[in-house]
């Protein structure tokens, strides 16, 4: 015989089993804290990982590329990069560059010679590559916001119409405008997929995520949240890391899960690495820092 006590303790545990169905996964891992790797920069940005798990990193202003390796050694891979920025390693293992000295996109190779892969738009000069994400089928998106740097000699004002993203065709033969109507577009990725594209515009404080159509080009663009961001990067669970007061995490519903404070004035930049993909790394002022993580990060 059911009675109503059998009922209520089935009710009890069909509750609980569901509520520890539905909690959600723990990113960081236990007891661990964001950790100061190196210091003594002018200001870090653009962490990129290669296919063993190292990271390289810009220390902008002293134009330097720097490796964080997998046994924990600190290096610098190249001086002269035309003020390196953004950062990422496209499928051939060439490191490409947001390199704002003359405004150009660049791809490295590991014996640090480059390639210049955008030098203008249309004729003239692009404002400054920020950002850069590399979609699976090749094609490259980066952000070409305005920040005037004392270092320029030319015009610092605005090159082209406004501050646009952009996107390079896999066959490097093409470039066109895939978001004009942003406020000050920053940061940058996309899902392993190659279906969805976020775009952080910092100078709205929001981040908005799009679809990528066969062609490159975007539509259908939707607010993912409130908060703009610097650098980003995404998890294998498909949350998304914006970066400026630290690092905040949010799910792909677009619901903010997790904050990780960083002493740091700013926060500009995070990508995962490791040999395992486990490892956040974060560059933050005059800083670099590692977190160990519970989810692993996406090449």
């Amino acid at each position: 015989m059911i009675t109503s006590k059998t009922v209520l303790l089935l009710l009890l545990i069909s509750f609980g089993s569901s509520a520890f169905a539905q909690k959600p996964k723990t990113l960081i891992a236990p007891e661990a804290k964001a950790e100061k790797l190196a210091d003594g920069f002018s200001f870090t940005e653009g962490p990129a990982v290669d296919k063993k798990g190292n990271i390289y990193f810009t220390d902008q202003p002293n134009d330097k590329i720097l490796i964080w390796s997998t046994d924990g050694r600190l290096s610098t891979f190249m001086e002269n990069t035309g003020r390196a920025n953004g950062l990422y390693f496209d499928r051939n293992g060439n490191l490409l560059s947001c390199s704002d000295m003359d405004n150009e996109l660049w791809s490295i190779d590991m014996n640090g010679n480059h390639t210049v892969l955008v030098a203008d738009f249309n004729g003239y000069k692009l404002n400054g590559p920020n950002d850069l994400w590399v979609h699976p089928a090749g094609g490259i998106y980066f952000t070409d916001p305005l920040y005037k740097r004392d270092y320029w000699t030319r015009n610092p004002g605005m090159q082209q119409e406004g501050e646009y993203v952009y996107f390079l065709s896999p066959d490097r033969d093409s470039v066109i405008k895939v978001a004009t109507d942003l406020k000050k577009p920053n940061g940058i990725i996309g899902t392993p997929d190659g279906k969805q594209l976020y775009i952080a515009d910092i100078g709205a404080n929001k981040t908005y995520v799009y679809d990528i159509l066969p062609d490159g080009s975007l539509a259908n663009k939707k607010l993912f949240t409130s908060l703009g961001s610097d650098g980003m990067t995404i998890d294998r669970e498909g949350n998304i890391y914006l970066t400026g007061q630290g690092v905040t995490v949010f799910n792909p519903e677009g619901k903010q899960i997790e904050h990780i404070p960083v002493e740091a004035n700013w926060t500009a930049n995070v990508c995962f690495g490791g040999k395992d993909m486990k490892t956040l790394f974060i560059t933050a002022s005059r800083y670099l820092y590692s977190l160990r993580m519970n989810v692993k990060g996406v090449r």
